[in-house]
């Protein structure tokens, strides 16, 4: 399909049509090695070259990127007074529209997704898709046989919300244990929520992945890298 030379420049990155045009008509752009001055230049994406001051522009329809979200950043695209995770972003891994697929709180680390597909974004949420997160918690208090059959079976918030059955393991026992749930919905601070009818409190959670596919331990919190096709895939298995 083709398109406007300086729509196609603003949609590969966080530059406005009229920046594009602007950068188009003072001779920075080139379209296969040729500088364009139109920017109404019809090209077809899959078929040309097109560098600004030289630089290619690799087309890309939609991004896909994962992320080890720190604590006390807030997992929305855009807040006027505190840092998000799209302002985490590197350089290179901005571009408008991005937000990310399924929040975490606040406080809690770990696995994000973050795309400018809404498409992609619906099917990774949507209720019927089941889709499993699972989380790793650190909690202030003993668990049981209980509590792992309590889950099992449905948790019923103490709004009187029943939850999906879910999968608690316990990893380490003792006082202060280290459990992994697993949740295929995504309530608003479902985790903590479900402990607390179990009179257990959160001191800490981390996503560690979404369906099958495994958060990066290469990537340090506050770092993301782009998704490979196989691993997108992985999340709807």
């Amino acid at each position: 399909m083709s398109q406007r030379l300086d729509k196609f420049i603003a949609s590969q990155g966080t530059l406005s049509r009229s920046d594009a045009t602007r950068l188009v008509r003072r001779g920075r752009v080139t379209v296969n090695g040729a500088v364009c001055r139109d920017a109404a230049f019809k090209i077809e994406e899959a078929d040309v070259v097109v560098a600004v001051d030289g630089t290619p522009i690799v087309y890309q329809k939609f991004v896909y990127l994962m992320m080890n979200k720190p604590a006390g950043i807030l997992c929305v695209s855009r807040d006027p007074k505190v840092k998000t995770v799209v302002d985490l972003l590197p350089p290179e891994q901005q571009r408008k529209g991005l937000f990310p697929a399924g929040r975490l709180d606040k406080d809690t680390v770990g696995l994000v997704i973050l795309t400018d597909d809404g498409d992609f974004a619906h099917r990774m949420l949507a209720p019927k898709k089941a889709v499993a997160k699972c989380y790793h918690v650190r909690l202030d208090g003993p668990l049981s046989d209980e509590d792992v059959a309590a889950f099992r079976e449905g948790i019923v918030l103490a709004d009187g919300t029943l939850c999906r059955p879910a999968s608690l393991k316990i990893l380490e026992d003792g006082n202060e244990p280290l459990a992994e749930v697993v949740i295929t919905e995504g309530r608003y601070h479902q985790i903590k929520r479900m402990f607390g009818v179990r009179d257990r409190g959160v001191n800490w959670l981390k996503r560690v992945s979404i369906g099958r596919l495994q958060l990066d331990t290469r990537l340090k919190e506050g770092e993301s890298r782009y998704l490979t096709a196989d691993e997108l895939s992985k999340l709807f298995v």
